[in-house]
């Protein structure tokens, strides 16, 4: 068993949709979705902070995040001060990556047992329906969890500039969770050393295909994530991202160069489901390819979690029982991805 979990072996959709195909084999067909809104009203969109104003004490910023944290479970954060040229070389590397020829990727595939590299994650049965996309999926930290079979053999620049990316991303995780901590009037400590001190994270790199019937698959099922915050950087401005608010899909609009952030199940549990993690999906474009990286933040296996305890008040009883991180994800990767069905089981 690897430490996350396997996932059944599937074909690339990436070296299916180069055939140029016009029918979408069976097994991809989801043709039921909820569509989004499609109206002449002007949707409400996710909240856009600027992290110079929240390191600023700004108060206002500071209710912002409180909100969009409540309300939302997403915003988009702009003035992030990570180095706009370490993630221009982060995206065209990855770009160039998961384009390589089908030779070069079988070595970085996924294994019966293993199922960092390329292919799917929450394959368990074989009929399942599939995703169109294909994605690389690593852990990136703490730097002894890192497969010696992928990490050491990706090319020299694509090596250097995910060290730097994935140092600074964390870093960005920690100072939005202690501003969190802020808006939430508890002790920045109580979420960061408790939890956080020895964080682990993982990278998901997704390639969307165009798709001759776009409406009838689905890039990435509706899914809350299973960590603590997930920071997601759009490689292209393709639009395919969309969240549920209020049992309506509302489709996230990418600005340049804004980081897309979102809370996860374990940060709704350890918030005493003050923040939300909230559903969300990936749809496909029927010319236009999609690329997106995503970050996954998460306290370390062994960890357990809980209500934070001065999130628990007479007024606000603990929603959550105590769990291992490590439990948690067992069952978050060995079952098919549905809603929020996995955060259910732990609530009280």
């Amino acid at each position: 068993m690897s430490r996350n979990g396997t996932s059944l072996l599937v074909p690339s959709v990436y070296e299916m949709a180069k055939q140029s195909i016009t029918k979408v084999p069976e097994q991809y067909l989801q043709p039921n979705q909820d569509l989004p809104i499609k109206s002449n009203t002007i949707l409400p969109q996710v909240p856009v902070i600027d992290l110079k104003n929240l390191l600023s004490e700004d108060v206002p910023e500071l209710e912002k995040l409180d909100h969009a944290c409540r309300e939302w479970g997403f915003f988009q954060l702009i003035n992030h001060g990570v180095n706009p040229s370490l993630l221009e070389n982060v995206k065209a590397d990855i770009q160039e990556f998961l384009s390589l020829p089908m030779e070069k990727k079988n070595q970085f595939w996924q294994t019966p047992e293993d199922m960092e590299g390329f292919g799917q994650l929450f394959v368990v049965s074989e009929n399942q329906k599939l995703e169109w996309a294909d994605l690389f999926f690593i852990n990136t930290l703490p730097m002894n969890i890192r497969n010696p079979r992928l990490f050491p053999n990706f090319p020299q620049p694509l090596r250097d500039n995910m060290e730097n990316y994935s140092y600074e991303v964390k870093k960005l995780c920690l100072t939005i969770i202690e501003r969190m901590a802020i808006a939430l009037k508890i002790e920045p400590n109580e979420l960061l050393d408790y939890v956080f001190e020895d964080l682990s994270q993982s990278m998901r790199w997704n390639y969307y295909p165009p798709c001759p019937q776009p409406e009838n698959v689905m890039g990435l099922k509706p899914h809350s994530d299973a960590g603590a915050l997930t920071i997601l950087l759009q490689v292209n401005e393709t639009e395919g991202l969309q969240i549920k608010k209020d049992g309506n899909w509302i489709p996230v609009k990418p600005l340049s160069d804004a980081f897309v952030i979102n809370v996860g199940d374990t940060l709704e549990i350890l918030t005493n489901g003050i923040y939300r993690s909230v559903e969300h999906r990936a749809t496909i474009n029927l010319e236009k390819e999609r690329i997106s990286i995503a970050t996954f933040h998460r306290p370390q296996m062994s960890r357990v979690v809980g209500p934070t305890p001065s999130l628990v008040t007479s007024e606000r009883a603990a929603l959550f029982k105590r769990i291992t991180v490590g439990d948690y994800y067992k069952t978050f990767f060995s079952r098919e991805l549905q809603g929020k069905a996995c955060l259910d089981i732990v609530r009280i």
